[in-house]
Protein backbone atom coordinates (compact mmCIF):
# COMPACT_ATOMS: atom_id res chain seq x y z
CA UNK A 1 0.00 0.00 0.00
CA UNK A 2 2.88 2.37 0.77
CA UNK A 3 4.52 1.70 -2.60
CA UNK A 4 1.28 2.22 -4.51
CA UNK A 5 0.70 5.55 -2.79
CA UNK A 6 4.29 6.63 -3.47
CA UNK A 7 3.91 5.88 -7.18
CA UNK A 8 0.60 7.77 -7.24
CA UNK A 9 2.14 10.79 -5.54
CA UNK A 10 5.37 10.73 -7.55
CA UNK A 11 3.73 10.38 -10.97
CA UNK A 12 1.33 13.22 -10.17
CA UNK A 13 4.25 15.48 -9.24
CA UNK A 14 6.92 14.37 -11.70
CA UNK A 15 5.49 12.11 -14.40
CA UNK A 16 8.27 11.09 -16.76
CA UNK A 17 11.08 12.25 -14.51
CA UNK A 18 11.82 8.70 -13.36
CA UNK A 19 11.61 5.27 -14.90
CA UNK A 20 9.85 3.40 -12.10
CA UNK A 21 9.91 -0.30 -11.35
CA UNK A 22 7.92 -1.88 -8.52
CA UNK A 23 9.08 -5.29 -7.32
CA UNK A 24 6.92 -7.39 -5.01
CA UNK A 25 7.29 -10.90 -3.63
CA UNK A 26 3.52 -11.43 -3.57
CA UNK A 27 2.17 -12.67 -6.94
CA UNK A 28 -0.35 -9.83 -7.34
CA UNK A 29 -0.74 -6.09 -7.58
CA UNK A 30 -1.01 -3.90 -4.48
CA UNK A 31 -4.20 -4.38 -2.51
CA UNK A 32 -5.95 -2.90 0.51
CA UNK A 33 -4.91 -4.97 3.51
CA UNK A 34 -7.38 -3.09 5.70
CA UNK A 35 -10.17 -5.00 3.93
CA UNK A 36 -8.80 -8.49 4.61
CA UNK A 37 -11.30 -9.07 7.43
CA UNK A 38 -14.14 -8.03 5.11
CA UNK A 39 -12.78 -10.43 2.48
CA UNK A 40 -12.64 -13.26 5.00
CA UNK A 41 -16.19 -12.43 6.11
CA UNK A 42 -17.42 -12.64 2.52
CA UNK A 43 -18.46 -8.98 2.42
CA UNK A 44 -16.16 -8.13 -0.51
CA UNK A 45 -14.45 -10.10 -3.26
CA UNK A 46 -10.74 -10.22 -3.96
CA UNK A 47 -11.10 -7.98 -7.01
CA UNK A 48 -12.68 -5.31 -4.80
CA UNK A 49 -9.57 -4.82 -2.67
CA UNK A 50 -7.10 -4.19 -5.50
CA UNK A 51 -5.79 -0.63 -5.14
CA UNK A 52 -5.02 0.14 -8.78
CA UNK A 53 -5.84 -1.87 -11.94
CA UNK A 54 -3.19 -2.97 -14.42
CA UNK A 55 -4.14 -0.15 -16.82
CA UNK A 56 -3.36 2.46 -14.16
CA UNK A 57 0.21 1.20 -13.79
CA UNK A 58 0.69 0.96 -17.57
CA UNK A 59 -0.58 4.50 -18.13
CA UNK A 60 2.11 5.81 -15.81
CA UNK A 61 4.83 3.78 -17.47
CA UNK A 62 5.54 1.71 -14.33
CA UNK A 63 7.22 -1.66 -14.71
CA UNK A 64 5.66 -4.12 -12.26
CA UNK A 65 7.51 -7.27 -11.27
CA UNK A 66 5.38 -9.50 -9.05
CA UNK A 67 5.93 -12.91 -7.54
CA UNK A 68 9.69 -12.40 -7.45
CA UNK A 69 11.52 -11.58 -4.28
CA UNK A 70 14.49 -9.28 -3.92
CA UNK A 71 17.28 -11.45 -2.55
CA UNK A 72 20.00 -8.83 -2.09
CA UNK A 73 20.83 -5.14 -2.40
CA UNK A 74 24.19 -4.46 -4.05
CA UNK A 75 25.02 -0.88 -3.03
CA UNK A 76 28.38 -0.91 -4.83
CA UNK A 77 26.77 -1.80 -8.17
CA UNK A 78 23.54 0.13 -7.45
CA UNK A 79 21.29 -2.79 -8.22
CA UNK A 80 19.04 -5.33 -6.55
CA UNK A 81 19.35 -9.05 -7.21
CA UNK A 82 16.13 -11.05 -7.52
CA UNK A 83 15.61 -14.60 -6.39
CA UNK A 84 15.64 -15.83 -10.02
CA UNK A 85 19.18 -14.49 -10.54
CA UNK A 86 18.22 -11.39 -12.52
CA UNK A 87 19.14 -7.86 -11.44
CA UNK A 88 17.49 -4.44 -11.61
CA UNK A 89 19.62 -1.28 -11.57
CA UNK A 90 18.64 1.80 -9.60
CA UNK A 91 19.56 5.44 -9.19
CA UNK A 92 17.22 5.69 -6.20
CA UNK A 93 15.94 2.71 -4.25
CA UNK A 94 12.87 2.80 -2.04
CA UNK A 95 12.26 0.05 0.51
CA UNK A 96 8.58 -0.46 1.28
CA UNK A 97 8.86 -4.02 2.54
CA UNK A 98 6.20 -3.73 5.24
CA UNK A 99 6.28 -6.01 8.25
CA UNK A 100 6.03 -9.64 9.28
CA UNK A 101 3.55 -11.06 11.79
CA UNK A 102 5.08 -12.16 15.08
CA UNK A 103 4.65 -15.85 15.90
CA UNK A 104 4.86 -16.73 19.56
CA UNK A 105 7.34 -19.56 20.33
CA UNK A 106 4.69 -21.65 22.07
CA UNK A 107 4.61 -25.42 22.44
CA UNK A 108 2.50 -26.65 19.53
CA UNK A 109 2.97 -23.48 17.47
CA UNK A 110 4.13 -25.60 14.52
CA UNK A 111 0.99 -27.75 14.42
CA UNK A 112 -1.12 -27.67 11.25
CA UNK A 113 -3.88 -25.14 11.74
CA UNK A 114 -1.76 -22.46 13.44
CA UNK A 115 -1.83 -19.48 11.08
CA UNK A 116 -1.30 -15.74 10.91
CA UNK A 117 -3.53 -12.97 9.54
CA UNK A 118 -1.50 -10.57 7.47
CA UNK A 119 -1.90 -11.01 3.71
CA UNK A 120 -3.98 -12.65 1.00
CA UNK A 121 -2.03 -15.89 1.27
CA UNK A 122 -3.05 -16.04 4.95
CA UNK A 123 -6.70 -15.55 3.96
CA UNK A 124 -6.43 -18.44 1.51
CA UNK A 125 -4.90 -20.68 4.19
CA UNK A 126 -7.56 -19.71 6.74
CA UNK A 127 -10.33 -20.42 4.26
CA UNK A 128 -8.79 -23.80 3.54
CA UNK A 129 -8.88 -24.66 7.24
CA UNK A 130 -12.44 -23.45 7.85
CA UNK A 131 -15.36 -25.85 7.80
CA UNK A 132 -18.92 -25.90 9.11
CA UNK A 133 -18.86 -25.99 12.89
CA UNK A 134 -15.18 -25.08 13.07
CA UNK A 135 -13.85 -23.46 16.24
CA UNK A 136 -11.17 -20.80 16.08
CA UNK A 137 -9.04 -19.08 18.71
CA UNK A 138 -7.43 -15.74 17.91
CA UNK A 139 -4.41 -15.02 20.10
CA UNK A 140 -4.21 -11.24 20.41
CA UNK A 141 -6.96 -8.71 21.07
CA UNK A 142 -5.43 -5.74 19.30
CA UNK A 143 -6.77 -4.11 16.16
CA UNK A 144 -5.65 -6.84 13.75
CA UNK A 145 -6.74 -9.64 16.07
CA UNK A 146 -10.26 -8.25 16.34
CA UNK A 147 -10.44 -7.83 12.59
CA UNK A 148 -9.48 -11.49 12.21
CA UNK A 149 -12.05 -12.53 14.82
CA UNK A 150 -14.73 -10.51 13.04
CA UNK A 151 -13.97 -12.12 9.68
CA UNK A 152 -14.02 -15.62 11.17
CA UNK A 153 -17.23 -15.10 13.13
CA UNK A 154 -19.04 -13.54 10.17
CA UNK A 155 -18.02 -16.56 8.11
CA UNK A 156 -19.77 -18.82 10.63
CA UNK A 157 -16.78 -19.95 12.68
CA UNK A 158 -17.19 -20.21 16.47
CA UNK A 159 -14.55 -17.72 17.58
CA UNK A 160 -12.76 -16.81 20.80
CA UNK A 161 -10.17 -14.10 21.45
CA UNK A 162 -7.36 -14.60 23.97
CA UNK A 163 -5.64 -11.42 25.10
CA UNK A 164 -2.75 -10.93 27.51
CA UNK A 165 -3.84 -7.46 28.65
CA UNK A 166 -6.73 -6.29 30.83
CA UNK A 167 -8.76 -4.91 27.91
CA UNK A 168 -9.07 -5.21 24.16
CA UNK A 169 -7.16 -2.74 21.97
CA UNK A 170 -5.33 -1.33 24.99
CA UNK A 171 -3.14 0.82 22.73
CA UNK A 172 -6.16 2.49 21.15
CA UNK A 173 -8.83 2.48 23.88
CA UNK A 174 -9.00 3.50 27.52
CA UNK A 175 -10.29 1.10 30.18
CA UNK A 176 -13.95 2.07 29.89
CA UNK A 177 -14.16 1.88 26.11
CA UNK A 178 -12.15 -1.34 26.10
CA UNK A 179 -14.57 -2.91 28.60
CA UNK A 180 -17.55 -1.84 26.49
CA UNK A 181 -15.97 -3.39 23.42
CA UNK A 182 -15.32 -6.66 25.26
CA UNK A 183 -18.94 -6.82 26.46
CA UNK A 184 -20.19 -6.15 22.94
CA UNK A 185 -18.01 -8.89 21.46
CA UNK A 186 -19.27 -11.37 24.05
CA UNK A 187 -22.86 -10.37 23.29
CA UNK A 188 -22.25 -11.22 19.65
CA UNK A 189 -21.01 -14.69 20.42
CA UNK A 190 -17.26 -14.05 20.35
CA UNK A 191 -15.68 -15.31 23.56
CA UNK A 192 -13.18 -12.90 25.13
CA UNK A 193 -10.49 -14.06 27.58
CA UNK A 194 -8.62 -11.16 29.18
CA UNK A 195 -5.47 -11.20 31.34
CA UNK A 196 -4.94 -14.54 29.65
CA UNK A 197 -1.48 -16.01 29.10
CA UNK A 198 -1.37 -18.61 26.34
CA UNK A 199 0.58 -21.57 27.66
CA UNK A 200 0.44 -24.01 24.75
CA UNK A 201 -1.36 -25.13 21.62
CA UNK A 202 -2.22 -28.80 21.90
CA UNK A 203 -3.26 -31.55 19.54
CA UNK A 204 -2.26 -34.89 18.06
CA UNK A 205 -1.01 -34.08 14.57
CA UNK A 206 -3.22 -30.99 14.28
CA UNK A 207 -4.64 -28.20 16.42
CA UNK A 208 -7.21 -29.39 18.96
CA UNK A 209 -7.11 -26.82 21.76
CA UNK A 210 -5.43 -23.79 23.31
CA UNK A 211 -4.28 -24.09 26.91
CA UNK A 212 -4.09 -20.95 29.04
CA UNK A 213 -1.80 -20.32 31.97
CA UNK A 214 -4.61 -20.76 34.51
CA UNK A 215 -5.42 -24.20 33.14
CA UNK A 216 -8.37 -23.17 30.97
CA UNK A 217 -8.71 -25.29 27.84
CA UNK A 218 -10.35 -23.74 24.77
CA UNK A 219 -11.21 -26.28 22.06
CA UNK A 220 -9.96 -25.15 18.64
CA UNK A 221 -9.63 -26.44 15.10
CA UNK A 222 -7.85 -23.30 14.01
CA UNK A 223 -5.55 -20.83 15.80
CA UNK A 224 -4.72 -17.38 14.47
CA UNK A 225 -1.70 -15.65 15.97
CA UNK A 226 -2.18 -11.89 15.89
CA UNK A 227 0.12 -10.58 18.60
CA UNK A 228 1.92 -7.86 16.70
CA UNK A 229 4.15 -7.13 13.75
CA UNK A 230 7.88 -6.75 13.18
CA UNK A 231 9.31 -4.38 10.52
CA UNK A 232 10.73 -6.35 7.61
CA UNK A 233 14.27 -5.00 7.59
CA UNK A 234 16.31 -8.04 6.57
CA UNK A 235 17.34 -6.67 3.18
CA UNK A 236 18.43 -3.36 4.68
CA UNK A 237 20.33 -5.03 7.51
CA UNK A 238 22.16 -7.35 5.11
CA UNK A 239 23.08 -4.35 2.95
CA UNK A 240 24.70 -2.59 5.90
CA UNK A 241 22.06 0.12 6.36
CA UNK A 242 21.36 1.42 9.84
CA UNK A 243 18.59 -0.67 11.40
CA UNK A 244 17.14 -0.55 14.89
CA UNK A 245 13.63 -1.95 15.20
CA UNK A 246 13.02 -0.77 11.64
CA UNK A 247 15.09 0.78 8.86
CA UNK A 248 16.25 4.11 10.27
CA UNK A 249 15.27 7.13 8.16
CA UNK A 250 15.63 10.88 8.58
CA UNK A 251 12.98 13.55 8.01
CA UNK A 252 13.42 13.16 4.23
CA UNK A 253 12.73 9.41 4.51
CA UNK A 254 16.37 8.73 3.61
CA UNK A 255 18.34 5.88 5.11
CA UNK A 256 22.02 5.90 6.07
CA UNK A 257 22.69 5.56 2.31
CA UNK A 258 21.67 8.85 0.62
CA UNK A 259 20.39 6.99 -2.46
CA UNK A 260 18.18 4.59 -0.53
CA UNK A 261 14.88 5.51 1.11
CA UNK A 262 12.33 3.64 3.19
CA UNK A 263 8.70 4.22 4.11
CA UNK A 264 5.75 2.48 5.68
CA UNK A 265 5.86 -0.25 8.29
CA UNK A 266 9.49 -1.16 7.59
CA UNK A 267 10.75 2.35 8.37
CA UNK A 268 11.72 3.77 11.77
CA UNK A 269 11.51 7.54 12.07
CA UNK A 270 12.66 9.30 15.23
CA UNK A 271 12.51 6.00 17.09
CA UNK A 272 8.97 5.12 15.94
CA UNK A 273 7.97 2.38 13.51
CA UNK A 274 4.34 3.07 12.63
CA UNK A 275 2.10 0.09 11.96
CA UNK A 276 -0.76 2.06 10.41
CA UNK A 277 -1.72 3.12 6.90
CA UNK A 278 -2.02 6.88 7.30
CA UNK A 279 1.58 7.48 8.47
CA UNK A 280 2.75 5.50 5.43
CA UNK A 281 0.68 7.73 3.16
CA UNK A 282 2.06 10.87 4.81
CA UNK A 283 5.58 9.53 4.36
CA UNK A 284 4.82 8.78 0.69
CA UNK A 285 3.76 12.39 0.11
CA UNK A 286 6.98 13.69 1.65
CA UNK A 287 9.25 11.28 -0.22
CA UNK A 288 7.48 11.91 -3.54
CA UNK A 289 7.93 15.65 -3.05
CA UNK A 290 11.61 15.19 -2.28
CA UNK A 291 12.17 12.96 -5.32
CA UNK A 292 10.32 15.50 -7.45
CA UNK A 293 12.71 18.25 -6.33
CA UNK A 294 10.38 19.87 -3.83
CA UNK A 295 11.81 20.38 -0.36
CA UNK A 296 9.70 18.37 2.07
CA UNK A 297 10.18 17.01 5.58
CA UNK A 298 8.33 14.39 7.59
CA UNK A 299 8.00 15.32 11.26
CA UNK A 300 6.08 12.27 12.45
CA UNK A 301 2.39 11.43 12.58
CA UNK A 302 -0.41 11.82 15.07
CA UNK A 303 -2.19 8.52 14.69
CA UNK A 304 -5.86 7.62 14.70
CA UNK A 305 -7.65 4.29 14.79
CA UNK A 306 -11.08 3.66 13.30
CA UNK A 307 -12.70 0.24 13.68
CA UNK A 308 -16.21 -0.90 12.85
CA UNK A 309 -17.03 -4.56 13.28
CA UNK A 310 -20.42 -6.17 13.90
CA UNK A 311 -21.93 -2.70 14.08
CA UNK A 312 -19.55 -1.72 16.88
CA UNK A 313 -17.82 1.56 16.05
CA UNK A 314 -14.74 2.80 17.92
CA UNK A 315 -12.37 5.67 17.18
CA UNK A 316 -9.33 7.05 18.95
CA UNK A 317 -6.70 9.64 18.17
CA UNK A 318 -3.77 11.40 19.78
CA UNK A 319 -2.87 11.12 23.46
CA UNK A 320 -6.07 9.97 25.15
CA UNK A 321 -4.45 8.73 28.35
CA UNK A 322 -4.50 12.14 30.03
CA UNK A 323 -2.42 13.13 33.06
CA UNK A 324 -1.73 15.78 35.64
CA UNK A 325 -1.22 18.50 33.04
CA UNK A 326 -4.43 17.75 31.10
CA UNK A 327 -8.18 17.83 31.65
CA UNK A 328 -10.65 15.21 30.50
CA UNK A 329 -14.25 15.65 29.43
CA UNK A 330 -16.24 12.41 29.58
CA UNK A 331 -19.70 11.92 28.11
CA UNK A 332 -21.41 8.55 28.53
CA UNK A 333 -24.87 7.18 27.79
CA UNK A 334 -25.22 3.58 29.03
CA UNK A 335 -28.68 3.26 27.45
CA UNK A 336 -27.39 4.15 24.00
CA UNK A 337 -24.08 2.35 24.67
CA UNK A 338 -22.08 5.42 23.68
CA UNK A 339 -19.03 6.91 25.32
CA UNK A 340 -16.61 9.68 24.49
CA UNK A 341 -13.58 11.01 26.26
CA UNK A 342 -11.82 14.19 25.19
CA UNK A 343 -8.42 15.12 26.60
CA UNK A 344 -7.50 18.81 26.68
CA UNK A 345 -4.27 20.65 27.35
CA UNK A 346 -4.05 24.24 28.56
CA UNK A 347 -0.83 26.01 27.74
CA UNK A 348 -0.06 29.69 27.39
CA UNK A 349 -3.68 30.61 27.98
CA UNK A 350 -4.86 28.43 25.08
CA UNK A 351 -6.88 25.22 25.35
CA UNK A 352 -6.32 22.51 22.74
CA UNK A 353 -7.66 19.03 22.12
CA UNK A 354 -4.81 16.50 22.32
CA UNK A 355 -6.63 13.16 22.34
CA UNK A 356 -9.99 11.45 22.14
CA UNK A 357 -11.72 8.08 22.47
CA UNK A 358 -15.17 7.50 20.97
CA UNK A 359 -17.31 4.38 21.35
CA UNK A 360 -20.65 3.72 19.69
CA UNK A 361 -21.03 7.09 17.97
CA UNK A 362 -17.92 7.97 15.99
CA UNK A 363 -19.30 10.38 13.40
CA UNK A 364 -17.32 13.28 14.88
CA UNK A 365 -14.07 11.32 15.00
CA UNK A 366 -12.40 12.81 11.94
CA UNK A 367 -13.39 16.33 13.03
CA UNK A 368 -11.80 15.77 16.44
CA UNK A 369 -8.76 14.29 14.70
CA UNK A 370 -8.40 17.39 12.55
CA UNK A 371 -8.53 19.61 15.66
CA UNK A 372 -5.81 17.48 17.25
CA UNK A 373 -3.53 17.52 14.20
CA UNK A 374 -3.87 21.27 13.69
CA UNK A 375 -3.47 22.08 17.37
CA UNK A 376 -6.48 24.34 16.97
CA UNK A 377 -7.61 26.42 19.99
CA UNK A 378 -10.97 25.20 21.32
CA UNK A 379 -11.60 27.80 24.04
CA UNK A 380 -14.44 29.43 22.10
CA UNK A 381 -16.51 26.23 22.06
CA UNK A 382 -15.07 24.18 24.91
CA UNK A 383 -18.44 24.02 26.68
CA UNK A 384 -20.07 22.19 23.75
CA UNK A 385 -17.00 20.36 22.40
CA UNK A 386 -18.12 17.00 23.80
CA UNK A 387 -21.40 17.22 21.87
CA UNK A 388 -19.68 17.25 18.51
CA UNK A 389 -19.33 19.37 15.43
CA UNK A 390 -22.99 20.23 14.88
CA UNK A 391 -23.44 22.09 18.17
CA UNK A 392 -20.01 23.66 17.83
CA UNK A 393 -20.86 25.00 14.36
CA UNK A 394 -24.20 26.31 15.66
CA UNK A 395 -22.45 28.17 18.46
CA UNK A 396 -19.90 29.62 16.07
CA UNK A 397 -22.75 30.82 13.81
Amino acid sequence: MAAARLVDELTSKALGRYSIAVIGAEPRRAYNRVLLSSLLAGEVEEKDIELKPAAWWRKRGVTTIYGRKVARIDRDESCVALDDGSTVDYDRLVLATGSDPIRLPLPGADLPGVLTFRDLADIERIRGAMKIGARAVVIGGGLLGLEAAYGLAKAGVQTSVVHLMDRLMERQLDAEAGAMLGDAMNARGIGVYLNAQTKAITGAGKVEAVELGDGTIIPADLVIMSVGIRPQADLARAAGLTVNRGIVVDDAMTTSDPRIHALGECAEHRGIAYGLVEPAYEQARVLAGSLAGVSALYEGSITATNLKVYGIAVFSAGDFSGGETTQSIVLRDPGMKTYRKLVLSHDGGVTRLVGCVLYGDTQDGLWYFDLIKRGAPVDAFRDVLAFGRMLTDQKAA
